[in-house]
């Protein structure tokens, strides 16, 4: 039997490099970010409607999404943020849940591996067989998180305080894997993380 497991972390805790390693071994991954990325391009209803709510400023030149004036103006107007997600959820959840029926038809005995930020957040977890949480400290989040270059230590430090604590994710956990160290350490908990769930998923 098909298993789902729930993968989500705060930013920069390396749940997408847990996904990635996931993926590498034979998992099925169906990335949340990917999907609400396709219900937001040019021409898709979904698109419109958050024009509509949130003005045409949120456009770039090419009339896509600006992620980041997004996310500073829902993050601080919770009204806005939950119009936001009762656009794209319903929306979201139903092309996951068309994805994993595809996989599962495909392959009954499947490891899929849903990769969420929002997983808890949204309620979607209690959906999932089994959920996962990358966790780190803040200080090593916030290291990572300035090495991408996207963000300054204060931008950094503000959108960690906006999203739910990891200590409060790791309650909804089945699993845990710690993520201080570097790749190797994680590759090698991932790897025995993947052998548990493909013992389960037969």
């Amino acid at each position: 039997m098909a298993l789902l497991a729930g993968l989500t972390g705060g930013m920069g805790s390396g749940k997408t490099t847990v996904g990635q390693i996931l993926s590498d071994l034979g998992a099925h991954v169906i990335d949340a970010d990917i999907i609400t990325r396709s219900l937001v391009k040019p021409g898709q209803p979904a698109l419109q409607e958050i024009v509509d709510l949130l003005g045409t400023g949120i456009l770039r030149d090419d009339h896509t999404l600006d992620r980041e004036k997004i996310a500073d103006m829902v993050f601080n107007d919770t009204g806005k943020k939950e119009a936001l997600e009762a656009i794209l959820h319903p929306r979201v959840f139903a092309e996951e849940q068309r994805l994993y029926n595809e996989i599962k038809q495909k392959d009954p005995s499947a490891l899929v591996v849903l990769d969420a930020a929002l997983l808890i957040e949204s309620g979607n977890f209690r959906k999932v067989d089994k959920v996962i949480v990358v966790a780190c400290d803040e200080a090593i989040q916030i290291q990572r998180i300035l090495a991408t270059k996207r963000f300054t230590r204060t931008d950094a430090e503000r959108r960690l305080r906006q999203q739910m604590p990891l200590k409060e994710k790791i309650k909804f956990a089945d699993y845990v894997i710690h993520n201080n160290s570097g790749y190797p350490e994680l590759k090698e908990k991932v790897i025995a993380l993947f052998h548990q769930f493909k013992k389960m998923a037969v």
